[in-house]
């Protein structure tokens, strides 16, 4: 076994041989894990495994797994906190990266700005912002994911997207080249960002505004009062569904009168009928088939196609 990182023991020698190559390319800060479970990395708590995991001890260690994976053609993912993803029962056949080391888990802050690594949970971002006076990123506050993700995702909540209060991000290509980009160099969506398609998020700097600190609380209060009253405590991957243009995806599913419907363990959620919440049986299928039975219902009774706003990864 190598010295130069962290790996526990796999039975399987393509996964070995993978982790094995890798833990010589990277510094010991690294860890390296093979055949890791998935589902306990996920909000949902389904999925299968991935082949090796990567928690990279440092933007060079990154570039480096990156150049490994480019080399030998492997697959690789990238993983925030698990929210927003679903992962199939038979995992993902190549690496999974994460950017958890606390290397890209720190703040600083700069005036009323806050440069946030792209580990950093967005509940950290809020409760920082509110310690320091800046408003703004208190809808942050109430969204399960980390900083990457949010940025990949666009994530939004409570009236608020992620890119309402980004003032530049930094990246890395596919090829291990960094740069800072700021708004207006790039597109964004309604939960995408294109650039981060082929891209990766290593970190932004969020735009604040000086306020009381008694106010962000009051606000963040607010929010968190809305949301345990209309979403659901049960493991979800949040709202499955992106909004289409003429109904919220909640309410057309609410008006289908589909909340409740279950498949196996998964279930479309009684408070809230844009989730879908794993009973703590539930199987990756089991969740698949219920979004394709809300499609089906959705197009046949209101002409309307669903589009999932969830990612999907691995194999059946």
């Amino acid at each position: 076994m190598t010295e130069t990182a962290a790996i526990l023991d796999c039975p399987m020698p393509t996964e070995r041989k993978m982790a094995d190559e890798l833990a010589d390319r990277v510094s010991r800060e690294t860890l390296i894990r093979r055949d890791e479970p998935l589902a306990k990395s996920t909000t949902l708590r389904v999925g299968g495994p991935a082949d090796v995991y990567v928690e990279p001890g440092s933007e060079a260690d990154l570039a480096a797994v990156l150049k490994f994976c480019g080399e030998r053609a492997v697959k690789f993912f990238m993983l925030g906190r698990g929210s927003n993803l679903l992962v199939r029962d038979g995992g993902f056949r190549g690496v999974v990266i994460c950017l958890a080391h606390p290397n890209f888990s720190r703040i600083q802050i700069a005036g009323d700005c806050l440069r946030c690594g792209a580990g950093v949970r967005l509940k950290q971002v809020a409760a920082e912002a509110k310690r320091q006076g800046l408003s703004g990123l208190e809808f942050l506050e109430g969204i399960p994911g980390s900083v990457g993700g949010a940025l990949r995702m666009n994530a939004g909540a409570m009236g608020g997207a992620t890119f309402d209060v980004v003032k530049a991000i930094r990246v890395m290509d596919y090829f291990g080249a960094v740069q800072e980009l700021v708004p207006g160099l790039f597109q964004v969506g309604y939960r995408c960002c294109p650039l981060l398609k082929d891209h990766i998020a290593l970190g932004v700097v969020f735009q604040g505004k000086s306020a009381p600190r008694e106010d962000i609380k009051e606000r963040m209060n607010e929010f968190s009062h809305k949301r345990w009253e209309s979403q659901p405590a049960a493991p979800s991957a949040g709202c499955m569904f992106k909004n289409p243009a003429a109904i919220p995806a909640g309410k057309l599913i609410d008006e289908l009168g589909l909340k409740g419907t279950h498949v196996g363990g998964a279930m479309v959620s009684v408070e809230h009928g844009n989730y879908i919440v794993n009973d703590g049986t539930a199987t990756a299928r089991d969740v698949l088939e219920l979004i394709e039975l809300v499609k089906r219902c959705a197009k046949a009774e209101r002409g309307i196609e669903l589009q999932t706003e969830v990612e999907i990864i691995g194999e059946d």
